[in-house]
């Protein structure tokens, strides 16, 4: 992680560019290994709520990309108007982590990217039935077929951080 001393003063495209390259919400505290406990309990509340609701289900994503099904666009835009509503109350009331950490926004620049990514991620999705989060979540049902589809998504990211640096951005 790059950084920089407090008093060193830094153009704001400067700024910009190395928000592309560094993970600046990263939290600089250490703790204990017990401490990520909590999130496997909330991973394990996430994959059951994924099953119980069918986002998970191959068959509703397919009912999905074929316009057939309004559940997923429901599922996705009760989501969407959560986390516009989470980010007005966080930006609104300055609200901090549970650690005390200031939760920062800081602005993204467009790409054509961003475009390609997108259209080959949904591609993925639509062949797959599986995006990154309920992956896990397919596997732990029993769809072992799914571990493919990891182990290609692992790869992805893999080629992506390998060629970061000469695809256009």
């Amino acid at each position: 992680m790059v950084k920089i001393a407090d008093a060193t003063p830094i153009s704001k495209d400067l700024e910009i560019r190395m928000m592309d390259t560094v993970c600046v919400n990263e939290s600089q505290l250490e703790h204990k290994w017990y401490h990520n406990l909590k999130y496997l309990a909330v991973g394990l509340l996430f994959g059951i709520i994924f099953v119980k609701s069918e986002v998970i289900s191959w068959y509703r994503i397919q009912e999905m990309f074929r316009l057939q099904s309004f559940h997923m666009y429901g599922i996705i835009g009760s989501a969407v108007v959560v986390g516009a509503i989470s980010v007005w109350l966080i930006k609104r009331f300055n609200i901090k982590t549970i650690y005390g950490e200031q939760v920062m926004f800081h602005p993204k620049t467009f790409n054509k990217g961003q475009i390609f990514g997108g259209l080959i991620f949904g591609l993925g999705w639509a062949v797959t039935g599986a995006c990154p989060g309920p992956l896990f979540a397919q596997i732990g049902t029993g769809a072992s077929v799914i571990l493919i589809t990891l182990l290609s998504a692992i790869a992805g990211t893999w080629v992506y951080g390998y060629l970061r640096e000469r695809l256009p951005h």
